[in-house]
């Protein structure tokens, strides 16, 4: 990803590549979509901004059609014997899940992990509101028997996905 510094003292662009290691041109929507974001969240910011491009605004027009969605994170922490323990209460823990889904309040869930690793370190859920996901760990037999050594919950604005 390639990033330019635009100065209001003089007009030259410092470019840094970023961790693609890259110099590839998705200047054009990336950088002023870029510069526009760092700005609005940053008042005390002397960098000027310039306008919106014509590519820019047409793309902005397309996700703005597309009003955001809250979808709730649910994460959990596993014990490390994970594989060893959950035998008995994995079938109540995936029929409450399955519940969820065919009641429209659960969107996806599963294990999560080092990649390649063998055993889960915890697993991530996707709600489409807050009671659901306190419900489900409520009355998942995994927390009730000490499968899951923590869990968070956290509101996730999606603004954009694929259709």
């Amino acid at each position: 990803l390639l990033c330019e510094k635009w100065s209001p003292r003089r007009d030259t662009r410092h470019k840094t590549t970023g961790m693609f290691g890259s110099s590839t041109s998705l200047m054009a929507l990336s950088r002023t979509s870029i510069v526009a974001f760092l700005a609005s969240h940053s008042p005390q910011s002397s960098t000027l901004v310039r306008p919106f491009t014509s590519t820019t605004t047409s793309m902005q027009t397309s996700l703005a059609a597309v009003p955001p969605t809250k979808n709730y994170l649910l994460t959990y922490d596993y014990i490390p014997e994970v594989l060893e323990k959950r035998g008995p209460y994995r079938a109540g823990h995936l029929e409450l899940a399955q519940k969820m889904i065919a009641d429209n309040t659960c969107l996806s869930g599963g294990p999560v992990g080092e990649p390649d690793g063998e055993v889960p370190t915890g697993a991530l859920f996707v709600f489409t509101d807050l009671d659901a996901a306190k419900a489900f760990v409520e009355g998942d037999p995994y927390v009730e028997n000490g499968i899951v050594t923590g869990h968070t919950i956290q509101e996730w604005t999606v603004v954009v996905q694929k259709e």
